[in-house]
Parts: structure tokens; C-alpha cells; sequence
């Protein structure tokens, strides 16, 4: 029993440590050699799935790119630059605004080399950079450490190294050393208003630097409420799916069947609860099978692949049309007539569970749209109970009725009647699906480049649909399958209110008003072509000590956003989320805002050697180095986007954040950090 509960507490362990360090790509390294001067270092990478490795020569306005280093070499010089291989995928990006090339799965990258001596030694590397759709590793380096005999000598190389090492003499009788020129070491660090900063003792850098890894984990939640979300997402669509004309007519018939055909009113409560449960059992079962037939990271590489988000879209626009009355989406009527037989020949359990089947079957044409949309929203959650939680909360919904009914018969007599309101509920929801299929083709759109539906664009069709909305809530129109003589009630007076109001709100949106209720479905504010709201934020400092020591003078707290110039989703959340009026006022006035870049390749004065947290020694040669570095070291994370607020003690106020657009939840994350350091 002790061994037992020693694994579990292992692999909680094991699991907790990899939701902090993510290590998407495990790289190796061999010199390839044979009977001639020439021969291969080879690094062969194995990449998780969902992520990719930039290729080579991207330029430097794009991602990190692989590139090769030398510390130092002495009987071996290289051959042309490193080389990609394997199955290079190359696609537009629109932060970026340019053709972007990487690999998925598995890639090598070659240096080739001609030895000069009867012996060799070469210290170098290979650094490159990592990203998935939600984050960026920063750039990661693999060492390449070799020596030995060599197989062959090339003459002329020999003499080209032998007229290289004379001019390194020559500095050197100067008084300069040539490793130091070519590295730019004499330039000092180059920092945003440092200058203005008070400087830190030793003393103060170190305790600066001590690690918070264990007191960042006591703000962070352990278990993510996003579950919960999507069981409650499942509730709304089985409700608003319950008040369909092809399920709620039959709710009355059904339990009137369960009270007739039994004179004991418990068993026909039974009845009816099983009859719940089947429909349960039989919606569980589906989510259960669409995770089994995708997993976890199929279903989430789906929600993120550009083709597969069009197909969404199409989907979702065929729904609509269907719940708009153009054609009926409806399964072969020989499968529910062979369900409906075999429960008449069954009996028992067995017969009230076919019944529930076939109330599955035969109402599909108003169920199947919206549980097709709720099992295509939940694929971006990544997890493989995502689909089984949300049909969960569809079937309770279903269910709950047929129970309290068969409970409370008298409810039935209150319960609204079938109507020509149930046909309006379908047109609600059409012009809601509509609206969502828009949200993937925008994803799809920002994959391509394609510029066909910007911000602004998007706005002013998510404004045309909800003004449609409002409208034929008012009764101004109709569609084939509405009443002719359809008349506005008050509910729906309201909803058209509502609809209208919605509209109403996004027209500033045009002209870049942030609209932080839509920030999650409309592109990125980078995308909007016309745009007068302009509220920046830019850093004050890009140094962590110089930052940390100016916040300590004028008493504010520290934000510390670990961010790279290649990262995408870094631009993303300073294009949606700091240009929000209130986010910008925080960070540029209640806080000291340092950002460090961890692709910086600013030369350090001196190259610094540290043992990283997994036991190995690192050489760090520039600015973007040394903050991975303190990221990794300090708060045990090495993906960015990062935020953590501080103390002027380097203590954190609360949780760290990563991308996440929801500008409500940024602002209380901020709000709490505040009110923690004002304490």
C-alpha cells in the first residue's frame, strides 16, 4: 500500500513539475565523420505534438531561427552555414507579415566541417526557438561538444587557420583579444531609462534573484474551472435545445405514457427517472466516443488548424440555414422506426432505454446543430473529458424535465404550450451560430493572411447579424417556416432590445474602440486597417534590477512581463488587452512595467556560467540568456507570455498569468496584485 501511494505521489509530482517547465523538443547531437576531411554535426529533434521549430534564415524581423554557434574551435573550421532537413512546412503569418518556415514532429539541422589538424576540439552549439498556437519557448540552446583525432587533414583550410591564428597574435601583442571584438563583450548592456535608476549592492541583486517557485505555486489555482464552464456551456444548449419543436411536444406525451400505462404512480416516477438517465447515458456516450476517436491533442490541434476551422465555419453557416428554415437536417426515419419497434418488443430497462434512443434520433434536427457547435467550441480545451463533460450538461438538461414532470404531473397544466415561439427560439439560435462561424473563419483567415475579414470587417458583419436579429424579433420580417400573422411579444421585445443595443455597442469598434465584451471572438487589434483610439503601453525598464530598484524608490509595485520579440501571442495580448483604457492606466501609473525579452541578443559584458534547475551547466552570452535564465530559475517557467506582479522584495502579490485575452480577469489580476501590495 506504501509503495502504491509513493508512485501516486510521484507521478503528482512528475505531473505537477511538467505543468510549470514545459520541454516540447528533446534535441541530440553526434559528429558524423569518415575517410575524408569533411564530416557532419548533426542535431536530431524530436518535437511534441502541437509545436513547432522555426527553420533557418527567417530574418531578423521573424521568430527565432536555428542558428549555429562556435565558443571556441582549434583543427577544424566550418563549411558553409547550418542546414535544415526534413519535411520543412512553410506558411503565412499575419503578426509577423511574412511566409514563415518550420517543422512539426521531427527535424534535423546540419553544420558541415573540414578538419586542419591531426587533432581537433570544437565547443559549440545550436539555438532555436519553439512555439505552439498558445506559447514560445524562449531561445533554447543545444550544446555540441567534440574532440578526437581527425580522419583527414585539408591542406588549404590548415593554411587559412594557421594566417587566422597569426592575426590573433598580432591583437593580442595589442592588447585586444579577438574573441572579445568579434562579440561585441566591451559594449555594456543596453537598458531602457536605467540611467535614472538607483543602483543595487550584491546583497540586494541576490535576494533579488532568490526563488519564488513554491510561493507563486500557493496563488495558482491547482485545478482549472474550465470544466465547469463547459458542463454549464452543455446545461445552456440543453435548455435552450429543450424549448425546440422537436423535444418539447414530446415532454408531456412521454410522461402522460409513464402515468398511464402504470397504476403505481412510484414505478411511473421510476420509469420516467430511468427514462432521464437513458438520455444521460446515451449523450455521455457520444462525447465519450468523439474523445476516444480525436484525444486530447487531436481535438485541440483541430480547433487550431486553419482548414478545419473553414470546414467549422461551413458547418455552422449550414446549420443556420437549417434553423432559418431552408431544409431540415434530419436522419434516415428507418433507424428510428427500427429503434421504436425493438422497444415495443423489449420490456423493462432495455425498452425504456430504446425509447430514450429514439427520442435522440428523431429530434436531431434540433439537437444535432447545437450539439454540433458545442462539440466544436469545446475541441480548443485540449482535454479528452472536454466533449464528455459538455454533453454531460446538454443530457442533464434534456432530462431534468421528464423527471419533474413525471413527479409533479400538475406542472405540465403551467408549462407553456407549443407554439409558433419555438420556430422564433430556432431563428434565435441560427443567427447566433451564424455569428459564431465567423469567430473560426477569422482563425483561419489570420493562419492564411488572407486580410479578408479584419477587425473592423468582422465588426460590421457581427453588427449587420445582430441588427437582422433585433429586427425580426420586432417582427419587420419573416422566414419560410414563421407564422404568417407573427405578432412581437414581450419577451421577444426585449431580446430584440437587447440584440439591437449589441449592435449598437460594437459601431465604435470601427474606428478601434477596444469593445473588451468581444475581444475574445473579434481578430486582434493589430489586424484593423482604421484606428483613432491609441493608448500604448510600452515598458519603462528592460533591465530587471534597474526596474526593481526605481520601483523601490517611488514605492509602486512591479509588473514583470517576460516576453520575446519573436513571440506571437505576446503581440497578441499587448494588441488586445494593454490597449484597454483601464489595463494601460494601471500598467503605466499603479505600476513599474519591466519587460524582459528572452531572445534578446545583446552581448553580455561577460559570459556567465550557472547550473540551470535541471542539474546542467549553461554558458549565458546575452541579455535574452540571462532573463530565460531568471524566469527559469526564479519562478520555474520557460514559456512566454508571462506576467508576475512583485513586491519591491521580489515577492509575488498573486498567480502569474499567460495568454489570455479575457481583459475583465486581467484587470482583477492586476486589482488583486494592488491591493495585496497596498496591505
Amino acid at each position: 500500500m506504501r509503495k502504491a501511494m509513493s508512485l501516486a505521489l510521484l507521478l503528482w509530482v512528475a505531473m505537477f513539475c511538467n505543468a510549470q517547465m514545459a520541454d516540447p523538443v528533446k534535441f541530440k547531437s553526434h559528429l558524423k565523420t569518415g575517410s575524408t576531411a569533411e564530416a557532419e554535426i548533426v542535431f536530431d529533434g524530436k518535437i511534441a505534438h502541437g509545436w513547432h521549430v522555426y527553420s533557418t534564415n527567417l530574418g531578423s524581423d521573424g521568430p527565432i531561427e536555428a542558428s549555429f554557434h562556435v565558443d571556441k574551435k582549434d583543427g577544424v573550421e566550418l563549411v558553409g552555414k547550418l542546414t535544415p532537413r526534413g519535411h520543412e512546412i512553410s506558411m503565412m503569418d499575419n503578426m509577423f507579415g511574412m511566409k514563415l518556415r518550420f517543422f512539426e514532429n521531427s527535424v534535423q539541422f546540419v553544420q558541415k566541417v573540414k578538419f586542419t589538424k591531426p587533432t581537433y576540439t570544437i565547443k559549440a552549439y545550436l539555438e532555436y526557438g519553439a512555439c505552439n498556437d498558445e506559447m514560445c519557448m524562449p531561445p533554447t540552446q543545444v550544446n555540441a561538444h567534440f574532440s578526437g583525432k581527425s580522419p583527414a587533414i585539408d591542406g588549404k583550410a590548415a593554411a587559412d587557420e594557421k594566417s587566422a591564428d597569426d592575426v590573433a597574435e598580432t591583437l593580442k601583442a595589442g592588447g585586444l583579444d579577438s574573441s572579445m571584438v568579434k562579440a561585441g563583450a566591451v559594449d555594456s548592456v543596453a537598458v531602457a531609462d536605467s540611467a535614472a535608476a538607483p543602483q543595487l549592492d550584491n546583497a540586494e541583486v541576490q535576494k533579488l534573484w532568490t526563488p519564488v517557485i513554491k510561493e507563486l505555486a500557493k496563488f495558482d489555482k491547482p485545478v482549472s474551472n474550465s470544466l465547469l464552464y463547459i458542463f454549464l456551456a452543455g446545461l445552456v444548449g440543453g435548455f435552450l435545445a429543450l424549448f425546440t419543436p422537436c423535444v418539447w411536444p414530446i415532454i408531456p406525451m412521454t410522461v402522460s405514457f409513464f402515468l398511464k400505462r402504470n397504476k403505481d404512480r412510484k414505478k411511473a416516477i421510476r420509469e420516467a427517472i430511468t427514462y432521464g438517465v437513458s438520455i444521460v447515458v446515451i449523450y455521455v456516450a457520444l462525447g465519450l466516443i468523439v474523445s476516444l476517436l480525436f484525444g486530447a491533442s487531436a481535438l485541440n490541434a483541430l480547433s487550431t488548424n486553419a482548414i478545419f476551422n473553414i470546414l467549422f465555419c461551413l458547418l455552422l453557416v449550414v446549420f443556420a440555414a437549417s434553423f432559418f428554415g431552408a431544409f431540415e437536417i434530419t436522419l434516415p426515419s428507418s433507424w428510428s422506426n427500427k429503434i421504436d419497434q425493438k422497444s415495443d418488443e423489449t420490456s423493462g430497462v432495455l425498452s425504456i432505454f430504446l425509447m430514450a434512443f429514439t427520442l435522440s434520433l428523431v429530434s436531431f434536427s434540433c439537437t444535432g446543430p447545437i450539439i454540433g457547435f458545442l462539440l466544436v467550441a469545446v475541441a480548443s480545451e485540449g482535454s479528452i473529458v472536454a466533449p464528455t463533460i459538455g454533453m454531460l450538461g446538454f443530457a442533464v438538461a434534456l432530462a431534468i424535465p421528464f423527471a419533474l414532470f413525471a413527479m409533479f404531473p400538475t406542472l405540465l397544466k403551467s408549462a407553456p404550450k407549443s407554439g409558433g415561439w419555438m420556430n422564433v427560439l430556432k431563428v434565435v439560435l441560427g443567427f447566433i451560430e451564424l455569428a459564431f462561424a465567423l469567430k473560426f473563419l477569422s482563425v483561419a483567415d489570420l493562419a492564411y493572411g488572407w486580410h479578408i475579414l479584419d477587425r473592423e470587417t468582422f465588426l460590421a458583419l457581427w453588427i449587420a447579424i445582430f441588427s437582422l436579429l433585433g429586427l425580426y424579433l420586432l417582427g419587420i420580417f419573416n422566414f419560410p417556416h414563421d407564422d404568417e400573422n407573427r405578432r412581437t411579444n414581450v419577451p421577444q421585445f426585449f431580446l430584440a432590445l437587447g440584440s439591437l443595443a449589441f449592435a449598437f455597442y460594437m459601431i465604435p469598434g470601427l474606428w478601434g474602440a477596444p469593445l473588451k465584451a468581444v475581444s475574445a471572438f473579434a481578430p486582434p487589434m493589430n489586424t484593423q486597417d482604421f484606428n483613432l483610439y491609441k493608448n500604448e503601453v510600452h515598458p519603462r525598464f528592460k533591465d530587471f534590477e534597474a526596474g526593481m530598484a526605481a520601483a523601490r524608490l517611488e514605492g509602486k509595485p512591479v509588473m514583470i512581463d517576460f516576453t520575446g520579440f519573436g513571440c506571437v501571442n505576446c503581440r497578441k495580448m499587448e494588441a488586445a488587452v494593454w490597449t484597454d483604457a483601464k489595463v494601460a492606466d494601471m500598467l503605466n501609473n499603479k505600476y513599474v512595467l519591466i519587460s524582459l525579452y528572452v531572445d534578446d541578443k545583446t552581448p553580455l559584458p561577460e559570459q556567465i556560467t550557472v547550473t540551470d534547475t535541471d542539474g546542467t551547466q549553461r554558458t549565458l552570452r546575452t541579455v535574452g540568456d540571462k532573463w530565460s535564465y531568471l524566469q527559469r530559475h526564479k519562478f520555474g517557467s520557460n514559456t512566454q507570455p508571462m506576467y508576475i506582479l512583485l513586491d519591491n522584495e521580489g515577492k509575488p502579490l498573486t498567480g502569474s498569468r499567460s495568454y489570455d485575452e479575457d481583459i475583465n480577469e486581467y484587470m482583477d489580476f492586476l486589482k488583486v496584485g494592488l491591493d495585496n501590495y497596498n496591505k
